[in-house]
């Protein structure tokens, strides 16, 4: 990372600070301590991976309505940090409380997690976009990439030392879920901590000057871009496909440790199988960035779609350890890619001194569409009484993603090849 800049390398270290919220919370650890908590209430697996997949829609629900209007308003001057550190705030603090919720109570814990998800995701809308203001676009995608990348092995660090205290939790005289109590603290003060660089070094470059009566004139631009769409054809034609293939990759991170439990693998397999994807996953991040400078970025998120159909299918037919890791190093190729290069491809595409209030209309897209696929995969799953059949059914986002992305303007390419 020397060839980067100071605040390049700032924006970069908050994905390694704020990847061990997704490892530990959203992906790992507390999933099984959820899935703990509601065996012991008597409550079937199909059920609680219901319930799982609800609480994460009506979290994404709530960012996806706040994005626009609070991204709108951060365009201003000197405002980005100022939202971007209140969600900040909300997003750790509240995740220190998941280790004191009473044992038991598993629909508090939900709750909770429910804030610091709310957290977690609004302050990512504003990271996003502070991407224009670090990176010139000829190194946007490097940026993007390495930020994916290097959040996945700072995400491992955390990961491990919570795993080992679970795996020895006998030896240290504590329960297994007291450990993971003791987890979810630890990921709140790794979060906290590494966030420091980005506040310190981060800058809002592009802005618009401040005017008063900024909500209302916020929402009067809101609707003046959405009236004149058409001006942004190439724009809203992405968001339609990011729309549906973004929301395959995300429920099938939020939901992996939920169906793996569900198809009889232990908590101790699916540690180990998804801190081995971490790993991998870093070279591959970086790999895509690199491809993308000699494909195009498009091309390598249309090939990454292509590897997520097969997962899906692979998984349908899951029943063993072994197909298990085979699944996990699939994900790991192409997880980290997809996300990156969709990030620095459509901030190629917007205005840069409206990067929040268009970020913010990319984390709609992105949120509305993480309503639907944990809905989608629970809704499935209660109905048929099979988790498989639930994972099966997020196929058809990838698929109708694929042939949208085939659809964007021809502009959105040349915009790309300009950069």
């Amino acid at each position: 990372m020397n060839h980067f800049t100071k605040s390049e390398k700032s924006w970069i270290l908050y994905d390694w600070a704020n990847s061990a919220y997704t490892l530990v919370v959203t992906t790992t650890i507390l999933p099984l301590f959820f899935k703990a908590m509601t065996d012991q209430a008597g409550i079937a697996a199909n059920n609680s991976t219901a319930y799982w997949g609800y609480a994460n829609s009506f979290a994404t629900l709530i960012v996806a309505i706040l994005a626009p209007i609070l991204g709108t308003m951060a365009d201003y001057k000197d405002k980005k940090k100022k939202f971007f550190s209140i969600a900040l705030g909300l997003g750790v603090s509240f995740t220190a409380v998941l280790s004191i919720v009473p044992a038991g109570n598993w629909m508090m814990l939900l709750g909770v997690y429910i804030i610091t998800l709310i957290g977690y995701s609004g302050a990512n809308v504003f990271y996003d976009a502070f991407l224009v203001d670090v990176s010139p676009t000829e190194e946007m995608d490097q940026v993007s990439s390495h930020g994916y990348a290097w959040g996945y092995i700072g995400s491992t660090i955390p990961f491990v030392l919570i795993a080992a205290l679970i795996f020895k939790h006998e030896a240290i005289g504590l329960s297994e879920l007291a450990v993971m109590r003791i987890g979810f603290f630890i990921t709140a003060i790794w979060w906290g901590v590494f966030s420091l660089p980005m506040l310190k070094n981060v800058k809002q470059k592009y802005y618009i000057e401040s005017e008063p009566h900024t909500l209302k004139k916020s929402l009067s631009r809101i609707g003046n871009t959405l009236k004149n769409i058409r001006e942004h054809k190439a724009i809203f034609s992405f968001l339609l496909a990011y729309f549906f293939y973004i929301d395959g990759v995300g429920t099938i991170i939020k939901m992996a440790v939920v169906y793996g439990s569900d198809v009889g693998l232990g908590s101790d397999t699916l540690i180990v199988v998804l801190l081995a994807v971490q790993i991998v996953a870093f070279p591959f991040a970086i790999l895509y960035g690199r491809l993308a400078k000699r494909f195009g970025a498009r091309k390598m998120i249309q090939f990454a779609i292509c590897v997520y159909i097969f997962t899906c299918f692979y998984a349908y037919q899951l029943d063993s350890v072994f197909e298990y890791w085979i699944l996990g190093m699939l994900v790991a190729s192409s997880q980290g890619g997809i996300q990156a290069l969709s990030r620095s491809y459509y901030g190629k595409l917007i205005p840069k001194e409206k990067s929040n209030e268009f970020y913010g209309f990319y984390n709609v897209f992105g949120k509305f569409a993480a309503v639907m696929g944990p809905f989608l995969v629970g809704f499935v799953s209660s109905v048929t009484g099979k988790s498989q059949n639930g994972v099966l059914s997020i196929v058809v986002l990838f698929i109708i993603g694929f042939i949208l992305l085939m659809r964007v303007p021809k502009a959105a390419d040349e915009v790309e090849q300009a950069a």
